[in-house]
């Protein structure tokens, strides 16, 4: 199968199919004439690599998942131990943008936002007044 099938079948651009090649996470058969051939387990790899990159794993992390995919005598307490990383690592990424959302909210709530110059949205950020 070429790159433009495995591209509709796993709904990556080939662009990003030919950087997974180019960094080792796939590696397709190549046609005497040099071209790729792509493989359904190629498009299921890809499509695990889709997934786990839209839940945030990083390149290095699919890396690690990728391997524990192909090994069918992986234990799953390694599976859950990258998973479970990478949850508290989203936690805390929220409890920052709550944070974030909470400083700026009461800036914008303390701003009467009228024709005068007094603005505590300024004086917040330029450290002129506390931020709560």
């Amino acid at each position: 199968m070429n790159i433009g099938s495995v591209s509709e079948k796993s709904g990556l651009p080939a662009k990003t199919i030919r950087y997974y090649e180019d960094i080792g996470l796939i590696t397709p058969d190549r046609r005497d004439n040099g071209y790729r051939e792509y493989s359904m387990e190629d498009v299921h790899r890809l499509r695990f690599l889709q997934r786990s990159r839209s839940l945030g794993f990083s390149v290095q992390e699919c890396r690690q998942l990728l391997s524990l995919y192909g090994d069918r005598d992986r234990e799953s307490a390694e599976v859950k131990a990258i998973a479970t990383t990478k949850l508290a690592e989203i936690e805390r990424k929220i409890a920052e943008l709550q944070g974030l959302h909470d400083m700026l909210e009461h800036l914008v709530a303390n701003c009467h936002g009228d024709r005068r110059p007094d603005c505590p949205i300024i004086d917040g950020l330029s450290g002129k007044a506390p931020v709560h």
